[in-house]
């Protein structure tokens, strides 16, 4: 054991492919003659590298809070020689693992449970031997250890882990934890990655929601969810999440917070009905099909237009009441009022799609007007899908005057969802109505398909269970700054998820109400706002979401200062950084440097680029594009603001990210939407080879407490403070704020 702690101690260089929950990393000790291994070719200049991972396979069980995980994982050691080392698993925070198991190339090994203080000091070690701090996360959790040899030259090894845990429940929620981020540890993305995640409850499962990542989600039941996600290159930079949450209740309503003590907190709330298994639940509805026939729609847009409508109208319930108008130089309705989704209106409606031939002008103003002519059912939810390629050219054709039209018309809560298709549209037209409605739009480029884009958002409105939603808090807590403001309905199979900002800890009752067949009904619902800094991912995705707000009020509305500051607030503090904010971002800067508010040495987003000029003048060309009403760009900005502001994981608050390649001044390439991490509810921006906490710019003239990396008062910040360690992690040379002091991490 001493020649093996020895050989730990010793470590010449690291190869990390580490999946915390769902596998671990393997350290490479010297040989046994004390010479380094062989570093393979595609790492010359490297004293370390990373272990190929040719497949990682996640299978998880869910039964209510507990959870049982299996994990196969096949290492590559791609070096000429047999390699020894370690297999190390670090135990996540506040768990609690039961029946840890672990085969290597099918044979059952033990493994070693070290204590949390045990595990410091190995990595402590690790650090100081290779100059490397990205283990520094782990610095307060238990390990398991198993030593492996060998490892084979050019050969594959394989590793499966299983485990049960208990899982937390908070406010009728279960957390489910893959820790995914070993970015720096990973010098190539995660090859064949897969999961299955199979929930089985006693209590009805009604939201499951994943802000990280993309999942697929097949319900097999009320009780019964299965999980999918996959991929041939997963890029590993944020853990992966996934909520679950049990309600006897018709509509499940799930909500967590985050909050920093003496900070204002931040929450999110999902709101779904889960699979309905009683058709009688889905309210009927009132649906309009106005499509564009003008000649622009000739070819294959026009057959791909039919096909679409031809799959809404099969596909519509026997109790709603539909209509169809076709316009061009004049609108035609199909029906003289709307009329019962029968067998023999259908046909009719089919028929009629048929026939559908394209030709003339485009007179929107007509179509509109005939959408809105007759009078709407009472007690059911009305919504026009409206579908064009063309700007007005025949009746009204002012943008302003049009949509007050849509205003006035629209006394019965109805919803227009506008496509727009290709990019000879009137942008500003179709995102105005959709404001004015609550509802969204959608934009289709010519090489995508139209009958796709359609049939699925049909798919995804074709059920409405609750209509006209209000949401009401009670019991002391102040609530505001919700997102989106303006609440949709709920569909069949799908979920609302809101954010918010909330000003103190406390219990709370949550009232939704909505209509349901014409009558109101209220769901109550008792939570508890507290205090965690465990979902830091709450306020970066409220702050998305109330940056794409903004930003499409600019689009909309022209700018305003008082926007403009509230952006450039939000899209540093939170690292929004897209194309629209970059030069927001880059002014504001150069603005506070100039009359003396920011020192130069705080500066963070300016001086880094080779070409500064060439980069600004870039964003401050996509910043432009916010004003576009036509053409290919204004469509990109229209599309990427709002998904900005529903933003629902992660990933889509990086909109427009390959825009934002810029060479730094050794003239390597960089990309600046991704040289940030939120930690601690603010953001770390990347500048060459040193990470800046945000709040270093608001240091007034304080003298930085300097500390050589992985020095003895390296260590000893790290032990007194143990919660800077996720400051630490990011690399060797970094400034933060922490407790009001100023630090400086240097090499």
């Amino acid at each position: 054991m001493k020649k093996n702690k020895k050989y730990l101690i010793s470590i010449l260089f690291i190869l990390i492919s580490y999946w915390s929950f769902a596998g671990g990393f393997i350290i490479i000790t010297p040989n046994k003659t004390g010479a380094p291994h062989t570093v393979p070719n595609r790492f010359p200049h490297h004293t370390h590298y990373t272990l190929e991972v040719r497949s990682l396979k996640v299978e998880v069980k869910i039964k209510d809070q507990y959870a049982f995980t299996s994990i196969d994982q096949v290492f590559y050691n791609s070096s000429n020689r047999n390699v020894e080392g370690y297999f190390l698993f670090p135990v996540p925070k506040g768990a609690i693992i039961k029946n840890f198991s672990m085969e290597i190339n099918g044979k059952k090994m033990q493994a070693e449970l070290l204590d949390a203080a045990k595990a410091r000091k190995i990595y402590e070690d690790i650090v100081r031997k290779l100059k490397d701090p990205a283990l520094l996360e782990y610095s307060n959790q238990s390990l398991f250890r198993v030593r492996i040899f060998p490892i084979e030259a050019k050969k594959e090894k394989r590793i499966h882990i299983s485990y049960s845990k208990v899982l937390e429940k908070d406010n009728n929620t279960v957390e489910y934890i893959f820790p995914l981020n070993t970015k720096k540890y990973t010098a190539v993305p995660l090859k064949n990655t897969s999961f299955k995640i199979e929930i089985d409850s006693e209590s009805k499962i009604k939201t499951i929601y994943s802000p990280t990542h993309e999942m697929e989600i097949n319900r097999k039941g009320e009780n019964r969810a299965v999980i999918g996600f996959e991929s041939s290159v997963l890029k590993p930079d944020r853990d992966m999440k996934l909520f679950i949450g049990y309600t006897k209740s018709k509509i499940g309503v799930s909500t967590i917070s985050y909050k920093e003590a003496n900070e204002a907190g931040f929450f999110m709330l999902n709101i779904s009905p889960g699979l309905v298994t009683d058709k009688s639940k889905i309210i009927s509805k009132d649906i309009t099909f106005v499509l564009d026939v003008s000649g622009s729609m000739a070819g294959k847009k026009m057959e791909q237009a039919k096909k679409a409508l031809s799959f809404c109208v099969a596909n519509l319930n026997s109790s709603d009441k539909f209509q169809i108008i076709r316009f061009s130089t004049e609108a035609e309705a199909l029906f003289n009022h709307k009329v019962i989704a029968n067998n023999a209106n259908k046909a009719k409606a089919q028929k009629f799609v048929t026939g559908l031939r394209p030709i003339g002008g485009t007179n929107i103003d007509e179509a509109l007007k005939l959408a809105y002519n007759e009078k709407q059912s009472a007690g059911r939810p009305n919504m026009i899908i409206f579908i064009t390629d063309g700007k007005p050219t025949i009746g009204e054709t002012d943008e302003k005057r049009l949509v007050k039209q849509v205003v006035d018309a629209n006394i019965g809560n109805t919803r227009i969802f506008t496509f727009g298709i290709g990019d000879n549209i009137n942008i500003h037209l179709l995102d105005k109505i959709t404001e004015e409605t609550k509802a969204y739009r959608t934009y289709i480029t010519p090489d995508e398909d139209i009958e796709i884009k359609i049939s699925n958002f049909y798919t995804k409105v074709s059920s409405p269970i609750l209509s006209e939603i209000k949401l009401h808090f009670t019991g002391g807590i102040k609530i505001n700054k919700l997102f989106p403001k303006n609440l949709p309905d709920v569909f069949e199979g799908s979920s609302i998820t809101i954010f918010g900002k909330f000003d103190k800890t406390g219990s709370s009752k949550i009232i939704l109400e909505g209509k349901v067949n014409g009558k109101t009904e209220k769901f109550n619902y008792q939570v508890k706002f507290v205090e965690n800094t465990d979902n830091d991912f709450i306020a970066p995705l409220w702050a998305a979401r109330n940056v794409g707000y903004l930003l499409d009020q600019i689009r909309m509305n022209g700018e305003s200062k008082e926007v403009v500051d509230e952006i450039v607030q939000l899209a540093k503090k939170y690292g929004i950084i897209t194309p629209y904010t970059s030069y927001l971002i880059l002014e504001d800067e150069e603005i506070n440097i100039s009359t003396r508010r920011l020192a130069p040495e705080n500066r963070i987003f300016t001086g880094r680029f080779y070409d500064e000029d060439e980069f600004k003048s870039r964003s401050k060309e996509e910043y432009s594009n916010l004003n576009k009403k036509s053409g290919r760009s204004g469509v990109v900005s229209s599309n990427e603001v709002q998904s900005l502001r529903g933003a629902k994981n992660l990933a889509d608050q990086n909109q427009g990210s390959s825009r934002m390649a810029y060479y730094d001044k050794s003239k390597v390439k960089r990309d600046l939407s991704q040289q940030t991490k939120n930690i601690g509810g603010r953001a770390f921006y990347q500048n060459g080879n040193e990470w800046v906490d945000l709040y270093v710019q608001t240091n007034k003239s304080q003298t930085a407490k300097r500390i050589q990396f992985a020095g003895k008062s390296y260590f000893d910040l790290l032990n007194k403070h143990p919660e800077v360690s996720q400051y630490l992690s990011l690399g060797k040379n970094v400034r933060f704020i922490h407790k009001n002091k100023l630090y400086e991490i240097y090499e």
